[in-house]
C-alpha cells in the first residue's frame, strides 16, 4: 500500500537558538508510517536560523529536509503561503505546521496526523485550551489566556461553531482542502490563521482538534495584541456580512455550485411571505424556483406546482413537474391554468425583464392571475453607505450577486410592473436574512424582527428585498383578438337572419 506523503513545515523567523532541538524532536516514527519530508522556511532572519538548518542537514545527510529562506520577510502568514503552495506543487497529501521556536511539541505529531492520513478529517487543530487549567500550568500568562478565551468566544458566536481554541498555531490540514480555499487571498499577518479556519468553515471542512501541551518558555512574542484581536474580530465580522450577501469577500467565497441559494422559510424573508400569499391548493407556476424548496412547501400545503427553470430542481417532491430551460431567450412561457406565479429573485437576473415581463403576460387570459414577485433593493442602506466609502463590491450572493444584470428600486419596481399593466395589490420590505449568518438561536431571530421594525419608519433605506404581490390583466393583443372572436359570430348570425 502507497504511503500518505507528509511534509512538516517548520515557519521559522530568528529562531537560532530553538529550530535544532525542534528538528531533532520530530518522531522517527513518522518517516516510516509517512513518505516524510520536512521543509524549513526562514523568514528572512537577520541571525543565524538558516545557518543553523543547514549545519543540521548537514550532520545528518540522511535526513529528508529541505532549508530555505525568503530573501525579503514575508511575514507569518506571507511564509505558510510559500508552505503550503510548496505542499501543494510537490504532490504532498497532507501538511503539518510547525513552529520553529518550540512552544509546539513535536513529540505530538503522530497523533495531531494520524485524523487526515486516515480521512477522519480534514484540518487537525491543536488546542491548549481542551484540557481545564493546562494552559495556565503550562505557563500561558493570564493576559494571553483570557484574551483568547474572549476572542474564542467571540468568533465561536459569530461563526456558530464551538471550538475550544482558535488561535493555536500547531495545525495539520489535507492538502486537498488546501487546493480548494484560496489561502493565497489571506493577510501576510498573523491573523492569516484565523482567515483560514474561516475559509474551510465555509468549506463545510471537517475540523477536529485535539489537546496538545502548552509551553511557554523564554522565546520573543511578536505579535502585537491588540492589533491581533482587532485584527481576527474584523475578520470574523466580515465574514458574517459576506455570509448574509452584504459584503462580498473574495477569500472567503468557497462554496461550491448554489449552495448560497438556501431556504429561508423560517424567518421574515421573501421565501415566508411568498408561501403566506398563496393559498392552499393553488395552481402554481414557479419561475426561476431555483433549488425547489419553495415548490415543496407549497406542495406540501395542498398546491400543484410546475417549476421552469436553467438548472434542475435539487430538491424534487412527487407533486411538483419540471421544466429545465433558459428563462432569459424570450420564448414564451405558457402560463394558461396556473392561478398564480412566482417570480423570486427572477427579474434581476434578466437582460430585459422590461420584455420579459411584457412576454409572460401575452400568455394571460382573463382567468385572474396573481404575481409573487420578489427582487433585491438596490437603496438598502448598506449599499448606501458602501458606495458613500467607496466600495461597490459585485460579490457570488447578495444585492450586488454577479449573476445580476439589472437592480432596482421601490419605484423602478412599481413602474416596471405599471408599464407592463399589472395592478399592485401588495409592496412589502423584506429584512436582510440575518439568521443565514447568525443561525436560529435568540440573536439570528431577534435581528429579523428588529430589522422589520426599522422598515416600518423607512421601506426604502431598511429593506434588503422588495416584495411584490399584483394581480395580472390581458395584454391587449389578447383583447384585440379576444374581441374579434366574440363579434365574428355575432356579424355571422346578422347575415344569416337575412
Amino acid at each position: 500500500m502507497t504511503k500518505k506523503r507528509l511534509l512538516i513545515f517548520v515557519v521559522a523567523y530568528h529562531a537560532e537558538s530553538t529550530l535544532e532541538q525542534v528538528l531533532s524532536r520530530v518522531p522517527r516514527e513518522l518517516f516510516v508510517e509517512y513518505d516524510c519530508e520536512i521543509l524549513v522556511i526562514d523568514d528572512a532572519s537577520t541571525d543565524r536560523t538558516y545557518e543553523i538548518g543547514c549545519e543540521y542537514l548537514r550532520r545528518h545527510p540522511d535526513a529528508r529536509l529541505t532549508v530555505l529562506k525568503n530573501r525579503y520577510n514575508q511575514g507569518y502568514g506571507g511564509n505558510q503561503k510559500i508552505g503550503y503552495t510548496y505542499a501543494i506543487k510537490h504532490g504532498f497529501d497532507l501538511v503539518a505546521l510547525l513552529h520553529g521556536d518550540a512552544q509546539y511539541a513535536p513529540e505530538d505529531l503522530p497523533k495531531l496526523t494520524r485524523p487526515i492520513a486516515t480521512d477522519a478529517a480534514d484540518a487537525v487543530f491543536g488546542s491548549r485550551m481542551m484540557v481545564k487549567g493546562a494552559a495556565i500550568r503550562g505557563g500561558m500568562p493570564l493576559y494571553k489566556f483570557v484574551g483568547n478565551k474572549i476572542l474564542t468566544g467571540v468568533q465561536n458566536a459569530v461563526l456558530r461553531t464551538s471550538l475550544t481554541e482558535f488561535h493555536s498555531g500547531y495545525r495539520v490540514y489535507s492538502v486537498d482542502a488546501l487546493r480548494r480555499i484560496p489561502f493565497r487571498l489571506n493577510s501576510n499577518d498573523f491573523h492569516f490563521d484565523t482567515e483560514i479556519i474561516i475559509q474551510l468553515l465555509n468549506l463545510g471542512a471537517r475540523i477536529l482538534e485535539l489537546p496538545i501541551p502548552t509551553y511557554y518558555g523564554d522565546e520573543i512574542c511578536r505579535v502585537n495584541g491588540m492589533k491581533y484581536a482587532k485584527d481576527v474580530v474584523v475578520a470574523t465580522l466580515k465574514n458574517a456580512a459576506h455570509r448574509s450577501g452584504i459584503y462580498y469577500q473574495r477569500r472567503y467565497d468557497v462554496e461550491q455550485g448554489n449552495s448560497h441559494y438556501g431556504s429561508k422559510l423560517e424567518y421574515a424573508s421573501s421565501h415566508s411571505f411568498a408561501i403566506d400569499a398563496v393559498p392552499a391548493g393553488s395552481k402554481v407556476i414557479d419561475i426561476g424556483g431555483g433549488s425547489g424548496f419553495i415548490a415543496a412547501s407549497l406542495a406540501d400545503k395542498g398546491c400543484a406546482v410546475h417549476i421552469v427553470d436553467q438548472h434542475p430542481a435539487s430538491v424534487r417532491h412527487n407533486k411538483v413537474t419540471y421544466d429545465v430551460r433558459d428563462l432569459d431567450t424570450g420564448a414564451p412561457i405558457a402560463t394558461k391554468g396556473y392561478d398564480h406565479v412566482l417570480l423570486l429573485d427572477v427579474i434581476e437576473h434578466m437582460s430585459n425583464p422590461e420584455a420579459f415581463l411584457e412576454n409572460l403576460r401575452a400568455g394571460f387570459d382573463h382567468d385572474k392571475k396573481v404575481v409573487v414577485l420578489s427582487t433585491p433593493n438596490v437603496a438598502f442602506i448598506v449599499q448606501r453607505i458602501q458606495l458613500l466609502l467607496g466600495q461597490f463590491n459585485y460579490g457570488k450572493a447578495g444585492i450586488l450577486d454577479l449573476t445580476h444584470k439589472r437592480l432596482f428600486t421601490f419605484r423602478q419596481v412599481q413602474q416596471l410592473l405599471k408599464d407592463a399593466d399589472f395592478r399592485n395589490v401588495e409592496v412589502r420590505g423584506v429584512p436582510a436574512p440575518f439568521p443565514k449568518v447568525l443561525g436560529t438561536g435568540v440573536l439570528g431571530m431577534t435581528a429579523p424582527r428588529v430589522n422589520v421594525a426599522l422598515i416600518k419608519l423607512s421601506k426604502t433605506l431598511f429593506s434588503y428585498q422588495i416584495f411584490v404581490v399584483a394581480e395580472a390583466t390581458p395584454s391587449v393583443d389578447f383583447l384585440v383578438e379576444d374581441a374579434k372572436f366574440r363579434y365574428l359570430p355575432f356579424v355571422r348570425g346578422l347575415v344569416a337572419l337575412r
